[in-house]
Protein backbone atom coordinates (compact mmCIF):
# COMPACT_ATOMS: atom_id res chain seq x y z
CA UNK A 1 0.00 0.00 0.00
CA UNK A 2 1.11 3.62 -0.66
CA UNK A 3 -0.25 6.96 0.67
CA UNK A 4 1.10 10.37 -1.37
CA UNK A 5 0.05 13.58 -0.79
CA UNK A 6 -0.26 15.28 -4.30
CA UNK A 7 -2.77 17.89 -3.41
CA UNK A 8 -5.84 17.95 -5.58
CA UNK A 9 -5.03 14.70 -7.76
CA UNK A 10 -6.34 15.49 -11.65
CA UNK A 11 -5.88 12.06 -13.03
CA UNK A 12 -5.55 9.62 -10.75
CA UNK A 13 -4.72 7.23 -13.48
CA UNK A 14 -1.44 9.28 -14.59
CA UNK A 15 -0.60 9.85 -11.02
CA UNK A 16 -0.92 6.25 -10.50
CA UNK A 17 0.87 5.38 -13.38
CA UNK A 18 4.32 7.61 -12.01
CA UNK A 19 3.92 6.17 -8.74
CA UNK A 20 4.36 2.76 -9.80
CA UNK A 21 7.25 3.39 -12.17
CA UNK A 22 9.08 5.44 -9.62
CA UNK A 23 8.75 2.60 -6.95
CA UNK A 24 9.91 0.18 -9.63
CA UNK A 25 13.06 2.33 -10.14
CA UNK A 26 13.61 2.81 -6.41
CA UNK A 27 13.92 -0.94 -6.20
CA UNK A 28 16.08 -1.12 -9.15
CA UNK A 29 18.52 0.94 -7.97
CA UNK A 30 18.90 -1.11 -4.85
CA UNK A 31 18.90 -4.23 -5.56
CA UNK A 32 19.88 -4.48 -9.82
CA UNK A 33 21.59 -1.04 -11.15
CA UNK A 34 25.45 -0.84 -11.05
CA UNK A 35 27.85 0.56 -13.10
CA UNK A 36 30.54 -1.67 -13.99
CA UNK A 37 34.24 -0.56 -15.36
CA UNK A 38 37.02 -3.06 -16.96
CA UNK A 39 39.90 -3.11 -14.69
CA UNK A 40 42.45 -2.93 -16.91
CA UNK A 41 41.24 0.23 -19.34
CA UNK A 42 38.60 1.38 -17.09
CA UNK A 43 36.02 1.51 -20.09
CA UNK A 44 32.56 1.36 -18.68
CA UNK A 45 31.14 -2.10 -19.32
CA UNK A 46 27.16 -1.88 -18.61
CA UNK A 47 27.41 1.10 -20.78
CA UNK A 48 24.01 -0.22 -22.86
CA UNK A 49 20.62 -1.44 -21.90
CA UNK A 50 21.46 -5.01 -22.84
CA UNK A 51 24.73 -4.90 -20.14
CA UNK A 52 22.57 -2.83 -17.38
CA UNK A 53 19.72 -4.69 -15.86
CA UNK A 54 16.84 -2.25 -15.33
CA UNK A 55 13.34 -3.86 -14.10
CA UNK A 56 10.36 -2.89 -15.68
CA UNK A 57 6.95 -1.94 -14.09
CA UNK A 58 5.98 -5.24 -15.67
CA UNK A 59 8.34 -7.28 -13.58
CA UNK A 60 6.35 -6.09 -10.68
CA UNK A 61 2.81 -6.59 -8.72
CA UNK A 62 0.00 -4.18 -8.46
CA UNK A 63 0.28 -2.43 -5.07
CA UNK A 64 -2.92 -0.16 -4.10
CA UNK A 65 -2.02 3.43 -3.67
CA UNK A 66 -3.92 5.72 -1.45
CA UNK A 67 -4.35 9.46 -2.22
CA UNK A 68 -3.82 12.07 0.73
CA UNK A 69 -5.88 15.29 -0.98
CA UNK A 70 -4.41 17.82 1.68
CA UNK A 71 -4.39 20.71 -0.98
CA UNK A 72 -1.75 23.49 -1.47
CA UNK A 73 -2.28 26.52 -0.82
CA UNK A 74 0.54 28.96 -3.16
CA UNK A 75 -1.71 28.00 -6.12
CA UNK A 76 -5.31 28.45 -7.46
CA UNK A 77 -5.71 24.87 -8.31
CA UNK A 78 -4.00 23.29 -5.52
CA UNK A 79 -1.94 21.08 -6.85
CA UNK A 80 1.58 19.47 -5.91
CA UNK A 81 4.44 17.79 -8.15
CA UNK A 82 4.09 14.11 -8.41
CA UNK A 83 7.55 13.32 -10.53
CA UNK A 84 9.48 11.68 -8.01
CA UNK A 85 7.04 10.50 -5.32
CA UNK A 86 7.53 6.94 -5.75
CA UNK A 87 11.12 6.76 -6.21
CA UNK A 88 12.08 8.57 -2.98
CA UNK A 89 10.00 6.01 -0.17
CA UNK A 90 11.37 2.85 -2.18
CA UNK A 91 14.81 3.28 -2.05
CA UNK A 92 14.49 3.48 1.78
CA UNK A 93 12.35 0.84 2.33
CA UNK A 94 13.98 -1.87 0.47
CA UNK A 95 17.29 -1.24 1.84
CA UNK A 96 15.10 -1.45 5.19
CA UNK A 97 13.35 -4.70 4.55
CA UNK A 98 16.49 -6.44 3.20
CA UNK A 99 18.11 -4.96 6.77
CA UNK A 100 15.65 -6.47 8.56
CA UNK A 101 15.64 -10.13 6.65
CA UNK A 102 19.46 -9.90 7.56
Amino acid sequence: MVVDDFGRVINPMLIAGQVHGGIVQGVGQVLLEQCIYDDESGQLVTGSFMDYTMPRADDFPSFGLSFNEILCTTNPMGIKGAGEAGTVGALGCTMNAIVDAL
